[in-house]
């Protein structure tokens, strides 16, 4: 069992902190438990929270010695440092090898452990320029939906810690089982780190950049190229470019490779197509090909995927 520990600080968001418990700390009828869930606090009792009532939180810093995964639930106020204890006990949970993943605000107090210099990372966009203002060593991207390193992750607001944390499970055990914890909890499908769901405002309508996204994600067989896509949106290439950038927050061509292989996964788990059959459908034109950008994103092959996430 994979242990999260959930790290609070009055007060504290009730939102980020459900959406943990939803993802990692419910039992769910028929679906496999892989997750054990607890909540912890500097200072054990009562922590107040945004909703008006405290929440009683009998496990203190210790529990984060034994944690696989440290969440951050948000960190509210936003500007609250962070006290030497709590500093302390994440960089000796990060240096054994525990994943650190900050929700929304989280990532301002994630940001003061230093793990985060040299990084890149996402918040909700109103602590956008407190965090570039006062980590500048960190790469504030705020139009992400989430970052993940493997070691440290951050997510936007909102629904975007569902979307980080649904990852982190997808990462663990594979799209199957992260869409079917989705599907119980009455969400669409875990959506990729695509720029798309996270804008910061005042959003800015893009529907022939949307729709072009749709045409290209039914037609990831096709011989696609950035050509391709500019001329179906009738722009250049270096327009289209700048406009991937600008909403996205990524290229054509590295957002083209990351829906081909997302598809790849999910072919992976649910099909029994060779590798070949599945790097043509998902155009990536040979199974060479689909093994070196598959081990390049996710670090194993395709066949060692398929054998530990196959669907049942």
């Amino acid at each position: 069992m994979h242990h999260v520990a959930a790290l609070l600080n009055p007060v504290q968001s009730t939102f980020e902190l459900g959406c943990a418990v939803e993802v990692f700390g419910t039992r769910r009828p028929g679906i496999p438990q892989h997750y054990t869930f607890t909540t912890c606090t500097h200072t054990p009792g009562p922590v107040p929270t945004t909703a008006g009532y405290a929440i009683s939180v009998p496990h203190g810093l210790a529990a984060l010695d034994t944690a696989d995964t440290v969440i951050l639930p948000g960190w509210l106020p936003p500007g609250e440092p962070l006290s030497d204890p709590v500093r302390h006990a994440l960089l000796r949970a990060h240096a054994r090898g525990a994943r650190l993943a900050a929700l929304c605000s989280g990532v301002l107090a994630l940001a003061r452990t230093g793990l985060l210099d040299g990084r890149t990372a996402t918040t909700h966009w109103a602590h956008a320029d407190r965090l570039r203002r006062d980590f500048p060593r960190v790469r504030t991207e705020p139009h992400r939906l989430y970052v993940d390193h493997g070691d440290v992750a951050t997510s936007a607001g909102a629904g975007a810690a569902l979307d980080l944390c649904l990852h982190l499970v997808r990462r663990d055990h594979g799209a199957g089982h992260a869409a079917l914890l989705a599907r119980h909890m009455v969400l669409p499908p875990p959506r990729e780190d695509d720029g798309r769901a996270a804008p910061a405002p005042p959003p800015q309508a893009c529907e022939a950049l949307d729709g072009l996204l749709a045409w290209a994600d039914e037609r990831l067989g096709a011989p696609l190229s950035v050509d391709t896509l500019a001329a179906r949106l009738a722009v250049s290439p270096r327009t289209l470019a700048r406009r991937f950038a600008d909403r996205l927050g990524t290229s054509p061509g590295a957002w083209l490779l990351s829906r081909r292989l997302a598809a790849a996964r999910t072919l992976l788990e649910e099909t029994d197509l060779p590798v070949e059959a599945i790097a043509a459908r998902v155009g990536l034109t040979s199974a060479v090909n689909l093994r070196r950008r598959f081990r390049a994103r996710t670090g194993t092959t395709p066949g060692a995927y398929r054998q530990a996430f196959r669907a049942p």
